[in-house]
Formats: structure tokens, sequence, C-alpha cells
């Protein structure tokens, strides 16, 4: 299976070794995997910030890149979700402004293939248990876009339970918001202050070494938060987790 890897701007430049660890996974179940050089943003943060007909260009230009490819994978939920929540929207507003249906026709093809890792290992791949090991002691954090964009549910939870070594612990609160939320961040820095601090109280509880999601947007926002708090705990995004190997771990 030839599939692409759209590994998004925050992982691009703050983040590389989940992107490695997506590839290195992947290669390993059998997957060919290609990282197209002239992708750029997908448009999310131009359209949650109201840049509705900026991020077009930007959503087009993503087609253009990807849509030849069987399958597009991404280490991210709030990316996965404005692929596949909101191109088909912005295709539907074009149409009702009058701009016709190109913008849908240029969109549609890669909405239904892209897909957040954990969702592409369980219902493409079919797999739970991955051959991965991390001899430590987790909890899990479903990020907002992933939980109720994408409607993850359990899948990365099933993929944390078959890693080899892996203590798994219950976070309390988990599907309350960490404060991220893009530029909420920004504009109301407060709030999201308040929250992120919550949620590094909540993980902590847990006595867990790492605080695991989905999405390193919100594990940066999380990480920001135990360092302010000086938690012992440490962000962790679950590609990484699932690209470790035992033997890896004994060399």
């Amino acid at each position: 299976m030839r599939v692409a890897l759209f590994l998004t701007c925050v992982n691009d430049t703050l983040y590389p070794d989940t992107g490695r660890a997506v590839v290195k996974l992947l290669t390993r179940l059998g997957v060919d995997v290609d990282f197209p050089m002239s992708q750029t943003c997908c448009g999310q943060a131009h359209y949650n910030t109201g840049y509705r007909h900026e991020a077009e260009p930007l959503a087009r230009h993503f087609s253009d890149v990807f849509r030849d490819y069987e399958a597009i994978v991404t280490p991210s939920g709030s990316c996965g979700a404005m692929v596949r929540e909101l191109y088909p929207r912005m295709g539907e507003r074009a149409r009702a402004e009058g701009r016709g249906e190109s913008l849908a026709a240029t969109l549609a093809p890669v909405v239904p293939k892209t897909y957040e890792l954990t969702e592409f290992l369980v219902d493409v791949l079919g797999v739970t248990d991955v051959g991965a090991y991390y001899p430590h002691t987790v909890t899990y954090h479903p990020t907002c876009h992933g939980l109720r964009g994408l409607g993850l549910g359990d899948r990365p939870r099933r993929l944390l339970q078959a890693v080899k070594g892996l203590e798994l612990r219950e976070l309390p609160g988990a599907d309350e918001c960490c404060g991220f939320g893009g530029t909420f961040a920004l504009k109301n820095s407060d709030v999201s202050a308040a929250m992120g601090a919550d949620k590094v109280r909540n993980a902590e509880s847990t006595g867990a070494e790492v605080l695991c999601a989905a999405d390193n947007s919100c594990l940066m926002h999380i990480g920001g938060t135990m360092g302010r708090l000086e938690s012992g705990m440490r962000p962790v995004h679950i590609a990484e987790i699932l690209a470790g190997t035992e033997e890896e771990s004994a060399a």
C-alpha cells in the first residue's frame, strides 16, 4: 500500500521526531510511505481564525499534492479534522456564494482517504498490536478534534493497551479540553492556562510517568504547563510510543 505522510506545520517545525516515528512504524507494518516535499499548511490556522477565503488556495494545493495516493496519514487529529470536516464545508460555502462547483470538486478526492494515524492503523490496516515496547506508566489524553471531530473513540487506547511493557492509567476528566484551541490560547490566555493546569493536575493524580496524546499542538500546550508547574511528567506523542521496539530498548 502506498500512502503519503501529511506531517503538518507544527510537527515539521517543532516535532520532526513524530514524523520519523510514523514512517518507522508504518514501514515496520509493511506500508510504503512517501513524504511529498511540496506539502504545506492545510489552511486550518487561517480557517479557524476567520480567513476562510485565504484558506482556499492552501486547500487546493493540499489536494493537488495528495490526491493520487491511496491514503493520506497524519499524526494530527486537528489537521485530519480540517480535511475531513471543514474541506467539504468550504466547498459548500463556495457553492452557496455562487462561485460554482470548482472548489468542492477539487477537494472531494482527498477527503475520504485522509486518516489520523490511529484510525489508519485500526480501521485500514486492521491492527491493534503493532509490535511496540514501551516500559513506562502512561495516561492518555483524547484531544478535542480527535474525540469530537474525527470520533477516534477507543482506537488510541486499544493500541496503547497492546504495547508490551506499558501500563495504561485512567485520566480523570479525560474528555475535558486541555485549553489550547489554537488562537484560543492567545485570545483567552487566562482561561487557557487554567484549563491546562487542571489537565496537568489530573494527569499527575494518576502517578503516570508520561502523558500521551495523538496531537502535538495539544501536547505543546500541556508540556508548557507541565514546565511551569514543575511537573515530573513528560508529554509524548502516541506515534513515538508505538514506534518503539524491545530490541531497540535493549541495544
